[in-house]
């Protein structure tokens, strides 16, 4: 059980979060059962910031995206104990359900991806 990760397109492999991070991602979320989509960053138009290794995320969150470079866009497929659990999120995700985010890693603190910008009415990705 866990998550495992998929590379789509690969970041610049020198740049890994560290535990107490600011990270700035885009992601979609799909459940795994049937690939109807939960939650997308994309989709509101608006990158999600978090602190990476502190659990504000699910822990395949804070293990998956530990392994990604900056500006790396991966699928992370994340089993049910790494996720939401027994309990899921209600109204969105079912109990005991295996989760896919496909994730891409903008920005670790201030250094930032080729082609992103936070400024103004969002972002631009290259």
């Amino acid at each position: 059980m866990g998550v495992v990760k998929e590379i789509i397109k690969p970041g610049d492999g020198k740049s890994f979060p560290k535990q107490g991070d600011q990270l700035t991602m885009h992601y979609t979320g799909t459940l795994a059962s049937d690939g109807s989509q939960f939650d997308s960053s994309v989709s509101k138009g608006r990158p999600f910031q978090f602190v990476i290794g502190i659990g504000q995320v699910i822990k395949g969150w804070d293990e998956g995206v530990a392994q990604m470079s900056l500006g790396e866009k991966s699928v992370l497929k994340i089993t049910s104990d790494y996720g939401y659990g027994t309990r899921g999120a209600p109204g969105a995700i079912p109990p005991n359900a295996d989760l896919i985010f496909e994730v891409e890693l903008l920005a670790i603190g201030t250094n930032k991806a080729p082609g992103f910008s936070d400024g103004g009415s969002g972002c631009t990705i290259a």
